[in-house]
C-alpha cells in the first residue's frame, strides 16, 4: 500500500490549501499506482513520531510532506529520528550539496562564501537525517530530502521541490510497483435516485464481483442534474465491465431514471 503524511499547523488552520494529496494521486496514476491512505497531522512532535513510527512499521510506501527545514516548527526530521530510534547525523552528501547550494547564494548576491558563518551553519542543520538514511535530490534547490527503510520518503511542503522529488523516488526506487494497480471507475447519474433503496443492489454488485467497489455520491442540488445519486464501480478494467454491466441491469429492473456514464 501507499500511503500520505501531510504535516503543517497551516494546512489544519486554513491558512492554506493542501495541494499534495492531489498532486500524489496524479503521479501515483500515472504510474498505474494507487493510494490508499493519508494523514494530516500539525506541528505536534508527539503526534508526528507516533504516524512516523506507524509509517516505518506498517510495511507500506509512504511520503512525508513537511517539516524537514531548520526553523521551530520543522519538528519532521527529529521526529524521524525517534521513530526510527536512530540519533540525527550531518550526511556527508547532504553536507555537500547544502554547501554548494550556500556559495551559489552568496556569488548570485556578490559575496564571498563563508562555510562557518552563522546562514551557512543553520542550513547544514537540514542536512541532519536519522542515521542510515538516503537523499532524495532536490532539483530546485539542491536541499535533499531523504529515505528510511527504502520505502518512507520525507519531502519539503514546498509543491514545487516537493513533487519533483516524489516523482523521482517512484522512478529510481519503486519501478518494481509501477502497472501493479490499474484502476477503472465507470459509473452513471441516478435520478432522484435514494441510497437506502439501492443499497441491496450495491451489496449484491459488490458480493457477485469482489473485488469490484461499489460507489454511490449523493447529490442535493447540483446544478445540471439535481436532486441525485453518481452510482458506479471500481476495480480491474475486465471486472469493471462486468460488475457495471450488472448495474445496469439492476437499476432497470427498479425502474430507475438514468442519466450520463462516466469513465475514469
Amino acid at each position: 500500500m501507499i500511503g500520505l503524511i501531510i504535516i503543517g499547523d497551516e494546512i489544519l488552520s486554513g491558512r492554506r490549501q493542501d495541494k499534495h494529496l492531489s498532486k500524489a494521486i496524479e503521479l501515483l496514476g500515472e504510474r498505474g499506482m494507487a493510494l490508499s491512505w493519508a494523514r494530516y497531522v500539525g506541528d505536534d512532535p508527539e503526534r508526528i513520531t507516533a504516524d512516523l513510527r506507524h509509517a516505518l512499521s506498517s510495511g507500506d510506501v509512504v511520503f512525508s510532506f513537511g517539516g524537514i527545514g531548520a526553523t521551530p516548527d520543522d519538528h519532521t526530521r527529529a521526529c524521524a529520528g525517534q521513530a526510527a530510534g536512530r540519533s540525527l547525523v550531518l550526511h556527508p552528501e547532504a553536507k555537500e550539496l547544502i554547501l554548494q547550494r550556500s556559495r551559489e547564494m552568496a556569488e548570485e548576491a556578490g559575496q564571498a562564501f563563508d562555510p562557518v558563518c552563522p546562514d551557512t551553519m543553520r542550513r547544514l542543520q537540514m542536512g541532519f537525517f536519522p542515521e542510515g538514511a538516503t537523499i532524495i535530490p532536490n532539483p530546485y534547490n539542491r536541499i535533499p530530502g531523504f529515505t528510511l527503510a527504502g520505502r518512507v520518503h520525507f519531502l519539503p511542503g514546498f509543491p514545487v521541490m516537493a513533487w519533483p522529488m516524489m516523482a523521482w523516488a517512484l522512478d529510481h526506487l519503486h519501478q518494481d510497483l509501477h502497472g501493479k494497480v490499474q484502476v477503472r471507475e465507470k459509473s452513471i447519474v441516478v435520478y432522484g435516485g435514494i441510497e437506502s433503496t439501492l443499497t441491496p443492489l450495491m451489496v449484491s454488485i459488490e458480493d457477485r464481483f469482489a473485488p469490484v467497489k461499489v460507489f454511490s455520491l449523493p447529490s442535493v442540488d447540483h446544478p445540471e442534474h439535481g436532486r441525485h445519486i453518481e452510482l458506479g464501480v471500481k476495480g480491474r478494467a475486465q471486472e469493471v465491465e462486468q460488475a457495471f454491466d450488472a448495474l445496469l441491469h439492476g437499476l432497470s429492473q427498479f425502474g430507475a431514471r438514468i442519466g450520463p456514464i462516466s469513465v475514469r
